[in-house]
């Protein structure tokens, strides 16, 4: 009787062993891919920002020119429909938008898992895990001693971390000197100890429109940065009252503000 059941058994053996080895020897079929091109365009409500001639007003209602605007895009998230989101590998997911360099204002994400994809999400600054690693890990666009991040002085050896945003200029409302007001925006929580955590994570929601991602197809997304939202959210913000914020407490409402300066533009696919 044992005999019997055991030779009963070796056909459902059979099979089941060639069904093992089938999958352990097929590769995958990898999933289509294709790219997608994110263009910032810097803009002061409804008018484009140029750098030390336009005059443009505050909610507070003073004049105010920009010399200098740089800010960092990281750890960046496409949202799909599907709910099978994208995220871009970490070490490939950083990103130093400058309005001084027209190049810096447009990134390509290839290797996008093709499927429809409804909004995007991404840090503004860089994460604490980074901040934190050690420098020899921190190159190319994060390297503090060479590249944009060095010409632009968006690193604070005195407080070691990345400005998140800087947006300087002039106004006849600053109470410095040379009229200058400036915004240096970081703060990552801190290495050793609590401190200042600006990171801040934009969300933007593609409404009617998808970014249809396809093999071999490039996908574009235009978004807005619209600078009136520095000075103008949850907290309204007087150059007057605050003609410098660095590492102070209330660069964290400069922060709740700009979180919310992105929108989205139009989305072309090709």
């Amino acid at each position: 009787m044992k005999r019997t059941f055991s030779f009963l058994l070796l056909p459902f053996l059979a099979v089941f062993l060639s069904a093992s080895l089938i999958s352990c020897t097929d590769d995958p079929v990898p999933l289509p891919t294709g790219s997608i091109k994110i263009k910032f365009d810097n803009v002061v409500g409804s008018k484009d920002l140029k750098l030390g001639t336009d005059k443009y007003t505050n909610a507070a209602g003073e004049d105010f020119t920009v010399s200098k605007l740089n800010y960092y895009i990281s750890n960046i998230t496409f949202i799909a429909s599907n709910g099978n989101n994208f995220t871009v590998p970490q070490d490939s997911s950083y990103f130093l938008i400058r309005e001084g360099n027209v190049d810096s204002q447009q990134i390509t994400i290839n290797n996008v898992p093709a499927r429809n994809y409804t909004g995007i999400e991404f840090v503004i600054g860089i994460d604490s895990l980074k901040s934190a690693t050690d420098p020899s890990r921190r190159k190319g666009i994060l390297d503090k001693d060479s590249g944009p991040t060095n010409e632009e002085a968006l690193y604070w050896d005195w407080n070691p971390g990345y400005i998140f945003l800087m947006l300087e200029g002039t106004s006849d409302s600053a109470t410095s000197a040379n009229s200058k007001f400036y915004y240096h925006i970081g703060g990552f929580g801190g290495l050793t100890e609590k401190t200042l955590n600006n990171i801040r994570v934009a969300k933007i929601n593609f409404g009617a429109q998808r970014a249809a991602v396809s093999k071999n197809a490039a996908t574009q997304i235009n978004l807005k940065a619209d600078i009136l939202k520095v000075f103008n959210g949850p907290t309204q913000v007087s150059i007057k009252k605050n003609t410098s914020v660095m590492f102070i407490p209330y660069s964290k409402n400069i922060a709740d503000n700009y979180v919310n300066m992105f929108s989205l533009d139009q989305i072309i696919n090709k």
